[in-house]
């Protein structure tokens, strides 16, 4: 390098310094990035002793002039970020020096014809960062008629550096400014979707519900409320799509089904107003798979109608199944359709309504729970108290991978005649055998059982609570045994008594638990034998939770004359 080309760089270091230093804190403060980098081409054309600048910011697949300088306003010229000789600055991310842009084939001369600015020569230098270039800082024509050299393609691409600097700085503000004020709108969403969902009932109320969003917000829906004639609305629903779109239509539906149903229509009136409402505002391409009807408590019958809906399953206390399936497409698909009505009697059963997400969730090898999956599991659980069922569920649920909302609305049948007699835990030791007996002969006199009868039941209730302790346990010990005594009325007036007794021993194996004949039983040891020929039939199997065992027993009663039937509250003992 000659002395003299080796004084004019330490002269443009020299001014270059201050300009960088003063770019750099301008635009690492700025509140206003457009105006700051309008302000930095003016600095930059000055100093690059150039016609005219322009910063270029891809937008997309194009380059979009954000600021210029000079004699033409250029802001918003969209060229496509293949072409050009900016695109090519920006494809190679290497600064270009075009001494003669005419001779360049990469020249856009059509801008030119456009604006009426003759272009001589061009120099540009990218907008790198990490992430890859950004855009580009370009500046046209000498002011002195000269060319550009290699010092000053050197001198625009450091002063493109804290320019790239500014505005990856400012994007990441706005998409974390965006992204709070997403986070707002999905934490408004998300409590205006609570404040729709009803309250807790405790006691006996026969509806519960559950809702495990798979996200911040949840596309599903349920509620019930109590009409003034005595029968309890219930509702439930899934809407497609995801975000705030399917939240706010959730909202909507939500709303719409409350307010039809507070009417007490027909549940296929209740579905078709509602469907035509939605009809009316509802986006092209988006629907609600939703069942509205209502649970009668005295007769212990529910109606309802489903529009798309998976299938509703009865689940009776023995574990049986009986499916139902919609009859109609979802809801804001059609106007004008009709709902078909459906009905069942849950006097010994429960009713469940589910969104598909408890179908979809996910094992570890990808398999879904499905239909079949869901009606094995409730079925499994059938005999729990509602509210254990529904925790044993949502454990369950939670063993998977949850890929979309899920929901699940549970109708207990059998409230006010079908009685909880007895619902007892005591320790397991033979001592406490006297106790239990005791609670039981009460319980028995509570529904007119004749004497003989209830002594035979307790008798074979007590060998198998005795067998418990001493088997299952292998003689006394801190653990409990739980015991239930519950009876089921049918529409006929024919009852059954139910007897469950529930340890957490060992599990063990149903198949080698088998009756002797009474004749071959020793003193004590009448245990299956007894059970045999005292109950119309029995059932031992693991836990539905797989801790202990669990031995069922029933026996059909006796018509007659019975005293006036208790509530659950004064059946239950204290």
């Amino acid at each position: 390098m000659s002395a003299v080309a080796a004084d004019d760089a330490v002269q443009l270091e020299r001014r270059m310094l201050p300009l960088l230093a003063e770019l750099s804190q301008q635009l690492a403060l700025s509140l206003d990035l457009e105006q700051t980098l309008r302000q930095a081409v003016d600095r930059i054309a000055d100093f690059m002793q150039a016609e005219a600048a322009a910063v270029f910011l891809a937008d997309g697949e194009n380059l979009v002039c954000r600021a210029c300088a000079g004699p033409v306003d250029v802001r918003g010229l969209s060229i496509p970020r293949t072409r050009g000789i900016l695109g090519r600055t920006v494809e190679r991310n290497a600064p270009q020096l075009v001494r003669d842009a005419h001779a360049d084939p990469d020249f856009l001369n059509a801008i030119d014809e456009n604006t009426g600015f003759v272009t001589h020569s061009v120099l540009c230098a990218p907008l790198s960062t990490a992430e890859g270039p950004i855009g580009a800082l370009q500046v046209l024509n000498k002011r002195d008629g000269g060319l550009f050299d290699t010092a000053d393609r050197d001198a625009l691409r450091l002063l493109a550096a804290p320019t790239a600097l500014a505005v990856s700085g400012a994007r990441m503000a706005e998409e974390l400014l965006e992204q709070n004020r997403i986070r707002r709108e999905l934490t408004m969403a998300r409590r205006l979707q609570r404040s729709l969902l009803p309250r807790r009932r405790r006691g006996g109320y026969p509806v519960r519900a559950l809702n495990l969003p798979a996200r911040e917000i949840s596309g599903d829906f349920y509620d019930f409320f109590d009409l003034p004639d005595g029968r309890i609305a219930f509702a439930s629903g899934d809407v497609s799509g995801k975000g705030l779109d399917a939240a706010f239509l959730m909202v909507r539906c939500a709303s719409l089904l409350r307010w039809a149903g507070k009417e007490g229509l027909p549940p296929s009136q209740w579905m078709a107003r509602v469907n035509d409402e939605l009809g009316e505002a509802i986006a092209s391409g988006m629907f609600v798979c939703a069942v509205a009807g209502y649970f009668e408590p005295k007769s212990q019958t529910a109606v309802w109608a489903s529009a798309g809906f998976p299938p509703l399953l009865r689940v009776d206390r023995e574990g049986g199944v009986q499916r139902f399936d919609a009859e109609a497409p979802p809801l804001g698909i059609m106007d004008g359709i009709d709902f078909p009505e459906q009905q069942t009697d849950l006097r010994d059963a429960s009713l469940y309504l589910y969104s598909d997400g408890v179908t979809d969730v996910r094992d570890g090898d990808g398999g879904t729970l499905d239909v079949a999956g869901v009606e094995a599991l409730l079925a499994e659980l059938a005999t729990l108290k509602p509210e254990p069922r529904l925790r044993a569920i949502v454990r369950r649920l939670r063993g998977y991978r949850l890929t979309d909302d899920t929901t699940l609305l549970l109708i207990e049948g059998g409230h006010g005649n079908s009685p909880e007699l007895l619902d007892i835990a005591f320790p397991a030791r033979p001592e406490e055998l006297a106790n239990m007996r005791r609670r039981c002969h009460e319980a028995l006199q509570r529904v007119g059982v004749d004497e003989q009868l209830a002594g035979a039941l307790i008798l074979a209730i007590d060998e198998a609570a005795a067998n418990v302790i001493r088997h299952a346990y292998g003689g006394a010990c801190g653990s409990r045994v739980e015991l239930r005594m519950t009876q089921r009325e049918d529409a006929g007036g024919e009852r059954r008594l139910n007897i469950e007794l529930r340890d957490f021993a060992p599990c063990v194996d149903p198949s080698v638990v088998k009756a002797k004949t009474l004749g071959e039983c020793r003193p004590g040891g009448l245990g299956v034998a007894m059970i045999d020929e005292i109950m119309d039939g029995w059932d031992l199997q693991p836990a539905p939770d797989g801790k202990g065992n669990r031995l069922r027993m029933w026996k059909q009663l006796p018509p007659g004359e019975r005293p006036p039937r208790q509530t659950n509250e004064e059946a239950r003992p204290a």
